[in-house]
């Protein structure tokens, strides 16, 4: 596929674009204790998933890409890498809702450093705060699935439940990206 303008705007079509498969990489996650890891915050500061009380959603995405600036030529092609957008205001958009069910904290991580996630929170009007994993310590702690894209090492799109620490329940692989957050939504409301 040739490179393509980002445009957030577009909804795309999900089945012109290959699904990701589960290949267990994420299987040892559940009931696993989250590392003290120190994460940059858009919100400013840093947080520690491992410090948090309570429920927290954390999904997790490869990179978003800006209105008006191309992705890389064939990220499209790559099963699971596109929805970052569709993926975050989704969760935008359930926040109220999940709120509501008892999530007491909010979060989307990608690889990509705080600077570049605050242009996206702002531009997506996202209530809650991005954080940023460009070092890989918490993917490397985790051992989260990840894939190389054009010297990047990207962490493959999921989300976690977290009570107190330890990872409660895990959604991967994600597909479509903007049916996650209704996931985590239907999945509170059977709890």
């Amino acid at each position: 596929m040739a490179n393509q303008p980002f445009d957030q705007s577009a909804a795309p079509d999900w089945s012109a674009i290959p699904a990701p498969v589960d290949d267990g990489a994420a299987a040892h996650l559940e009931v696993m204790e989250l590392p003290a890891v120190a994460l940059p915050s858009t919100a400013g500061g840093n947080v520690d998933l491992s410090a948090l009380t309570g429920l927290t959603v954390l999904y997790i995405y490869p990179k978003t890409g800006r209105p008006g600036t191309d992705m890389p030529a064939g990220w499209d092609d790559i099963p699971g890498a596109r929805g970052c957008t569709p993926q975050s205001c989704s969760f935008r958009d359930h926040f109220a809702e999940l709120t509501g069910l008892g999530v007491d904290h909010l979060f989307g991580l990608s690889t990509q450093d705080s600077a570049y996630q605050a242009e996206a929170a702002t531009r997506l009007h996202l209530p809650f705060p991005l954080l940023s994993d460009a070092g890989l310590k918490l993917a490397t702690a985790l051992r989260l699935p990840t894939f190389e894209a054009w010297g990047d090492t990207l962490i493959r799109r999921m989300a976690l439940v977290i009570r107190d620490r330890r990872i409660v329940k895990v959604f991967y692989p994600v597909f479509p990206p903007d049916a996650n957050a209704g996931q985590v939504v239907d999945w509170r409301k059977s709890r």
